[in-house]
Formats: structure tokens, C-alpha cells, sequence
């Protein structure tokens, strides 16, 4: 019996879980660029940061559009497998849930760039809409619920009506450098304490 088979599937393993890193630091290299210089940014910016060559972008997002897309729904995955690991490593889950909506907000800065390219593409958005909703309104349930349990926060708190409030927080943050949208989510979070 020859076993060369299998070394052949190893290396296939291994090549395959390297391209699939390398794509994720593509994306987040991305993302990263987005939120500093929007999502016009030159494609040699984002391939600087990932240390990567134009065409290694290309291969993998040959449009700006897929390039776009690829890093929503990497920063809504990311987002999403936060929240557990937070509440898992965090003091307590009123902690676990101030650095999950500071995510959050990271992620909706760049969403919002984001969304403004993709609106041409009105099904296309929604069915993003849909793909958000349904992997973080979740997470920050758990979140909530961990919290409250705790007694920690107030219990009449709704996921989607705080991501929402979170989200209308956010726009347009980067319109006016007087206007600090981080600051005002973190007195939305503080107000969610118990008196004690």
C-alpha cells in the first residue's frame, strides 16, 4: 500500500488552510484601509498593508464590488464569533458587552462606507442586511441576557432596538470632527447599568 496519498492530502490541507489566512489578512487589511480612507482607497493601499501584490488581490476579488462585499460579511463573521469569546475571557458580561459594541462600532464605521457602494445593488444589499441581522442581533441578545442575569444591566433591553440606536449613533461620525459618536455609544451602554 502506498501512503503518498496521503501526504499529498496534508499538504493540500495545509495549502489550503494557508490561502484561506492569507485571505483573511487580505480582509482585514482591507477593512483597516476602509476605515482610514473609505472604500474608494487606491487597491495598492490595501495590498501595502497586506504585504501582498495587486494581483494576489485580484485573484481573490477581481471587482471592487466583491472586495467590498468579502469584507462585510468577514468583519459581520468576526463581530459575530466576538461575542462568546468576550463573554468566555471577560470579568463580567456587562465588560464582555461594552467590548462587543466597541466592535460593533468599528464595524458599522466601516458599513456605513460600505453601504453607501452597495446600494446600487439593492437585492444584493438586503440580502446582506438580512445576512447581519441574522448572525449579530443574536450575539448581542446572549450578551444582553448574560448581562442582565448578572443584574449587572437593566432586563427590558432589546437587541435590535440597541444595535439600531448603536448604528444611528454612528452616522455620519466621519462628517464632523466635533462630533464623537464613540463617546455618546459609551454613555448609551453606561445607561443601561443598575442603580446599585
Amino acid at each position: 500500500m502506498n501512503d503518498s496519498g496521503d501526504g499529498s492530502g496534508r499538504a493540500a490541507q495545509s495549502k489550503r488552510a494557508d490561502a484561506r489566512r492569507n485571505k483573511e489578512t487580505l480582509l482585514d487589511a482591507a477593512a483597516a484601509v476602509f476605515v482610514t480612507s473609505g472604500v474608494e482607497a487606491p487597491v495598492r493601499d490595501i495590498a501595502a498593508k497586506a504585504g501582498v501584490g495587486l494581483g494576489t488581490i485580484y485573484r481573490h476579488f477581481p471587482t471592487r464590488a466583491d472586495l467590498i462585499i468579502a469584507v462585510y460579511r468577514h468583519q459581520v463573521e468576526a463581530c459575530a464569533e466576538a461575542g462568546p469569546a468576550l463573554l468566555a475571557s471577560s470579568a463580567t458580561p456587562y465588560g464582555a458587552l461594552g467590548q462587543w459594541i466597541d466592535l460593533f462600532v468599528d464595524f458599522l464605521v466601516t458599513k456605513h462606507g460600505l453601504a453607501a457602494v452597495l446600494r446600487s445593488d439593492d437585492a444584493g444589499f438586503e440580502a446582506l442586511h438580512t445576512y447581519f441581522l441574522d448572525r449579530l442581533v443574536p450575539v448581542c441578545a446572549e450578551l444582553l441576557e448574560a448581562a442582565a442575569t448578572a443584574g449587572e444591566i437593566r432586563s427590558d433591553v432589546d437587541a435590535y432596538a440597541l444595535m439600531r440606536g448603536v448604528g444611528n449613533l454612528c452616522i455620519g461620525a466621519d462628517g464632523d470632527s466635533r462630533y464623537d459618536a464613540r463617546r455618546l455609544v459609551e454613555l448609551l451602554i453606561a445607561g443601561l447599568r443598575r442603580p446599585h
